[in-house]
């Protein structure tokens, strides 16, 4: 049985989104199409379609024998987690041709590193690439000869993206085909000690590097729980992946023939009996296991945008508001880094997502009448792990583990490490923002102190080099939001404020910018709506007025008198100087129309 919150939440955002809803899956009943997409071109078109493919292939593609299924892919090589995707197509390819299938690669969208691009100009075009990933996807699959769709694709704005560009063509049968985080390299403790001796003047770039350098060392996603993991949790949870395929590394036969088995399974539930598109699949109910998993394992902040954008691509309607409610019921059970000293590898041997669904499951937390990339057979399927077979030629799967293999990384909800969920709705008179709790000390959970207000976070580093915030402060680091300036993550901040808390300082950070889904050690409200661009109340704020961030009361307030603080006039900024360069000029028209960051902080809707 659904316990009683969830439903009440999920059956709130059903009525809430009853009229968009309707409205979206008319449009996908308008696109779908009984029989081959070869049937309905004309020779003209289908001769462009196929004129490069193998004669076998076009002679199946032409027939209408079998699908034919699109390749969507985010592969570039200089990001370790989608290099793995440059072998990718061909041997989906080879999986079709033995499926009784062909595939294409229908096109690429681009794949950006938040990983480098952090602290620099490139980071202001990060955000909105979700929004230029969907667009892509869309001219993808504009085409409009496939049965199916495979997306390629792991990273922070991509995944969303993709999902954006996905719905679109909810008519299509769609799976998500990871390719696994890399090995374990330098603990992740050891990460953050060497960066924050930096940050102190300790130890200098070569001793940096070298320990970045064996932080991420290989192919594979990172191994820390940032937005990238929580994409995978996320579409895995939300059944648009197989049973415990996110988190297998690459390069090992399992990777391999999961991959294998995607490709299969995408071409079964094309069939007419077994037809499930990602309408079918992205329903109320999935997004709301996915608020559920990211609350439950402490997930990436980011989601909180992109959850939002994702669900109104489908008609749902969430807000920030379902979230929290979610949050007072659902316990945190994971602890993995940031959270937790372990990584997604450790995670995922200590019984990893079949534990965790397992778990949410038996306490009612998941809706498991739902479809999944496995058709109608629900969430219970995702409690298995996957393993070779006797000849090592496939997949089967067995049920998990009773027991986690390691209590420090996951817990059954029996004995959580929190019963309120990773992620914390904070309100007050400066408006409405979001915090990482799963990652805090108890002692961090309340900071009262005065602001120090900045206007970008190079002005914070170079205060912390003079020496001057060796004291109690609350940052405030406005003019960060999408439409001032794309927001940016702020991750760039975390070693230095990380330095001033170890030193016993009282510090957080507010602001209506983004911090990276790595981030957690520090106290930060962010995504701060309204935005300062837009005269929001932190917009208002002075150096010494006193705030106070209480996460659990969900309170954050500057003391000031309502009056004096209404009688205030928003500063302004002048943007200028940091709208061109590095490709932003591109961006102008982004940042003009991006909505809020309730509401997803995107172009789109």
């Amino acid at each position: 049985m659904v316990h009683s919150k969830v439903r009440a939440v999920t059956e709130r955002i059903i009525e809430r989104s009853e009229e968009t809803r309707a409205q979206y899956l008319a449009q996908v009943d308008k696109a779908h199409f009984d029989g081959r997409a070869s049937s309905r071109l004309s020779c003209g078109n289908l001769a462009h379609a196929i004129a490069a493919s193998p004669e076998e292939d076009k002679n199946l593609i032409a027939s209408g024998r079998g699908p034919n299924l699109a390749i969507v892919t985010a592969y570039n090589d200089m990001l370790s987690a989608h290099q793995p995707y440059g072998t990718y197509p061909q041997l989906l390819k080879e999986a079709a041709a033995r499926n009784g299938a062909t595939a294409q690669v229908a096109g690429g969208v681009p794949a950006m590193c938040d990983g480098v691009t952090q602290g620099r100009a490139g980071m202001e075009l990060s955000l909105f690439s979700r929004d230029v990933i969907a667009m892509s996807t869309a001219v993808a699959l504009s085409h409009d000869v496939f049965e199916g769709s495979m997306f390629l694709g792991i990273c922070d704005k991509i995944v969303p993206g993709l999902v954006i560009g996905a719905l679109a063509f909810g008519h299509l049968p769609a799976v998500f085909v990871p390719a696994g985080p890399m090995p374990t390299g330098l603990s992740n403790a050891e990460k953050v000690r060497v960066r924050q001796l930096y940050a102190e003047g300790k130890v200098g770039r070569k001793e940096l590097l070298e320990a970045e350098s064996a932080s991420y060392h290989s192919p594979g996603t990172c191994t820390f729980y940032g937005t990238a993991n929580s994409n995978q949790m996320l579409v895995e949870i939300m059944g648009l992946q197989l049973p415990g395929s996110s988190f297998v590394n690459p390069g090992t036969e399992l990777r391999t023939a999961l991959n294998e088995a995607a490709v299969r399974q995408l071409v079964q539930i094309t069939e007419p009996s077994q037809h499930t598109p990602i309408a079918k699949i992205l329903t109320e109910k999935a997004f709301v296991n996915g608020i559920v998993g990211l609350l439950a394992t402490g997930g990436s902040t980011n989601h909180t945008l992109h959850l939002v954008a994702m669900a109104r691509a489908a008609g749902i309607q969430l807000t920030w508001q379902d979230m929290a409610e979610l949050s007072e019921v659902v316990p945190l059970l994971c602890h993995v880094y940031p959270n937790g000293t372990a990584d997604i590898n450790h995670f995922a041997a200590a019984g990893g997502m079949q534990f965790l669904i397992r778990e949410l499951l038996s306490a009612g937390l998941l809706h498991d009448d739902v479809h999944t990339v496995l058709g109608n057979s629900g969430m219970r399927a995702y409690c298995n792990d996957p393993f070779l077979n006797e000849e090592k030629s496939g997949v089967i799967w067995r049920p998990t583990a009773e027991e986690s293999g390691d209590p420090t990384v996951i817990r059954p909800v029996s004995d959580p490490f929190s019963h309120h969920g990773g992620l914390q709705l904070l309100e007050g008179n400066l408006g409405r923002s979001v915090i990482k709790v799963s990652a805090l000390k108890p002692e961090h959970l309340k900071v009262k102190a005065p602001a120090i207000v900045l206007d970008s976070q190079d002005e914070l580093l170079e205060r912390f080099k003079a020496g001057e915030l060796e004291k109690d402060f609350i940052a405030v680091v406005r003019f960060q939001g999408p439409r001032a300036n794309g927001m940016p993550e702020l991750h760039k901040l975390t070693p230095t404020l990380g330095v001033l808390q170890d030193r016993g300082f009282k510090v957080a950070l507010v602001t209506d910018g983004r911090m990276s889904g790595a981030s957690g050690k520090v106290p930060a409200a962010i995504h701060m709506s309204p935005e300062a661009v837009e005269g929001g109340p932190i917009a208002k704020l002075q150096d010494g007025d006193v705030i106070e961030l209480d996460c659990e009361a969900g309170t954050l307030r500057v003391l000031v008198d309502d009056a004096e603080l209404a009688a205030r006039e928003p500063v302004q900024c002048d943007l200028s100087e940091g709208a061109r360069g590095m490709g932003r000029e591109l961006f102008a028209n982004m940042r003009q129309i991006a909505s809020g960051a309730e509401s997803g902080a995107s172009i789109l809707y």
